[in-house]
């Protein structure tokens, strides 16, 4: 067996020709440059696609996401059937519909403008009965002087009487003269009617003694009559002046009588605020009253009244004799049933509000007693505008309007449907559905 031959390499084979094999040519730097720029812009592309497919496919996983937790999270209620109720809120405070103000006596005496000082005064906040003593006044200045002007007055009816006296004893000496004037001249008289025998010259003498006699005996008799006019007058002027003290006395007296303050009614107590100072604060013992100077009211609890006001545009919704609900900030327990009393014929200018904002005053009656009822509690009045029974109703929220449509989203088998509705009574929360919409189904509420 003979063995395969090896081949020769043409160095060593004579046959074979060398021949030579060219080198690879490399390609230009410039080439090699541009190739790996264009192979990290590919790159780049490749990463910035990749990117926002990627955050593409995340924000529509989060709106999803979301849109499935509203779905879940949405807020839905059922309509029912019930009665609802309109009514609109009136704030404002309580009010005795009877009370008597009390007020610091006018004095009718000449010195009526000095001060007061309240020397005893009733509890605020008690009960009172009717003639009871609420408030005294120091007037020991006024019986002071009450007895000053009885000192004066007993002066004054003396002097009248001596006065009389000594006239009396004046009137009575000018009647002596005139009765021995008178009895001159019938003497002289008699004298000259017989003096036929006498001479001329003694019977003219006679005839000017005659005539003296008589004009003193006139001049005497015009004399008693000016006397006693003089003396009535005289005496007329002492007696106005007694009237005068007497009146005055008697003024002071009514002063000094008007200074002890009795109740004219059953009532609760309630001071009224004055300035002490600096500050606001309710009237009490010592305090200065100036005359006629309100400082206390009695008031009948047993009839009170919320008193407040309410906007224009909304007055033309109330009418006297409507029934409201009362409630108290201070005792949120305690309701009562009220109407209303009386309603404001003009609207006012609030002094806090802008001028063409106005109110209605409107005055709502309580309708109970309880012994937590005072004046100036602050309260709210829910008037009864409409009621209406066997209604469909659902939330305020569950409306909205499209176009002049209004609609209510119901939710259905594929989700939620819109459905336009008839409305019909609403109150502040919720609304009655006339058509549309039946009882237990789920409606969506608005956010």
């Amino acid at each position: 067996m003979s063995a395969a031959p090896t081949p020769l390499s043409p160095a060593q084979d004579p046959k074979l020709t060398p021949v030579a094999v060219p080198a690879p040519l490399k390609p230009p730097a410039e080439d090699r440059r541009g190739r790996r720029i264009w192979s990290w812009i590919a790159v780049l592309l490749l990463v910035v696609a990749g990117w926002a497919i990627w955050s593409y496919v995340q924000s529509r996983n989060r709106e999803a996401a979301r849109a499935s937790a509203a779905a879940s999270a949405a807020r839905t209620a059922t309509a029912f059937t019930g009665t609802l109720v309109s009514t609109v809120r009136v704030a404002g405070q309580t009010a005795a519909t009877q009370f008597v103000n009390i007020t610091a006596p006018a004095m009718k005496g000449p010195d009526a403008n000095r001060e007061m000082i309240l020397m005893e005064v009733a509890p605020a906040g008690t009960w009172v009965k009717k003639g009871a003593m609420v408030a005294k006044i120091d007037a020991q200045s006024i019986l002071d002087h009450i007895e000053d002007l009885n000192d004066t007055i007993d002066t004054a009816q003396a002097d009248i009487r001596k006065r009389r006296a000594e006239q009396s004893i004046e009137f009575e000496n000018l009647l002596q003269s005139l009765r021995l004037a008178k009895s001159d001249a019938d003497k002289a008289r008699l004298e000259y009617n017989g003096s036929e025998t006498q001479t001329e010259i003694q019977r003219q003498l006679l005839k000017l003694t005659l005539d003296e006699s008589d004009a003193k005996y006139k001049e005497l008799q015009s004399d008693v009559a000016q006397k006693k006019a003089a003396q009535t007058a005289e005496i007329r002027i002492l007696e106005l002046t007694l009237l005068r003290h007497t009146r005055h006395r008697d003024r002071h007296k009514n002063d000094a009588k008007a200074f002890s303050v009795y109740a004219s009614m059953d009532g609760l107590i309630v001071m009224q605020q004055i300035w002490r100072g600096s500050e606001m604060g309710q009237v009490q013992q010592g305090d200065r009253l100036a005359p006629g100077q309100p400082f206390m009211k009695l008031v009948n609890t047993n009839f009170m009244q919320v008193e407040g006001n309410i906007n224009q545009a909304e007055s033309s919704q109330f009418r006297v004799g409507q029934p409201a609900k009362i409630t108290f900030d201070a005792f949120p327990g305690l309701t009562f049933d009220g109407k209303i009393h009386s309603i404001g014929a003009l609207a006012a200018a609030g002094f806090r509000n802008s001028y063409f904002v106005r109110t209605v005053p409107i005055k709502v009656d309580i309708i109970g007693k309880d012994p937590r009822l005072i004046p100036d509690l602050s309260a709210s009045a829910d008037v009864l505008m409409a009621s209406a029974d066997n209604q469909t109703v659902v939330p305020l929220s569950a409306i909205s309007e499209d176009n002049g449509k209004t609609l209510v989203q119901v939710q259905g088998g594929e989700g939620w449907q819109a459905r336009e509705v008839t409305t019909g009574i609403r109150n502040d929360t919720q609304v009655a559905i006339a058509s549309g919409v039946k009882p237990g189904e789920v409606v969506r509420l608005n956010d």
